[in-house]
């Protein structure tokens, strides 16, 4: 099944099941956040797809965005965990030990920016599930972790779900 196909049955499954939405939008989130898994779910695509839903229904926006905001920060937390628990043995995972210089780039931005990097981080793609699980390989205090963490899924997930929503037209109106 290609990315494609799969954006098509989970928006067409949010349509059909409304209720449903925040779970379905939690988990993805979870996905999207998960290193590893993170490259095989084209969650954001889909995320920005269900807010387009939202503004498009009577689907209600802040469970949705709640529930985005906790799967994200469940993901970003077990992939710290998983590099706490691992340390340097983590790098030798797939996909970390085929793409070296992603995994350098993404230390380099940790030392720079610290437990600062996971909330920055959590805004660019490529490195978005990869920044907490090096966080926990370098050891980074699960309170400044958890603080960006959670703060950075919440805002992310609000940055998501919004225009589609229907924000921008609301600031317009």
């Amino acid at each position: 099944m290609d990315f494609d196909a799969i954006r098509q049955s989970v928006l067409g499954f949010v349509e059909l099941h409304k209720a449903w939405t925040p779970l379905v939008a939690g988990v993805l989130a979870f996905c999207e956040s998960l290193a590893f898994l993170s490259l095989l779910v084209p969650a954001t695509v889909i995320l920005v797809g269900i807010g387009a839903l939202i503004g498009a229904s009577d689907i209600p926006f802040w469970p949705v965005v709640i529930a985005a905001a906790i799967g994200a920060a469940l993901g970003d937390w077990i992939s710290y965990e998983f590099g706490r628990y691992f340390k340097e043995d983590a790098k030798g995972f797939w996909p970390m030990s085929r793409y070296p210089e992603p995994t350098r780039r993404a230390e380099d931005f940790l030392r720079r920016w610290g437990a600062g990097a996971v909330a920055i981080g959590r805004f660019f793609g490529p490195v978005r599930a990869v920044i907490p699980l090096i966080a926990g390989i370098f050891g980074v205090n699960r309170l400044p972790f958890q603080v960006a963490n959670v703060l950075s899924a919440a805002v992310w997930a609000f940055v998501l779900l919004a225009p589609g929503a229907g924000l921008l037209s609301w600031f317009q109106g």
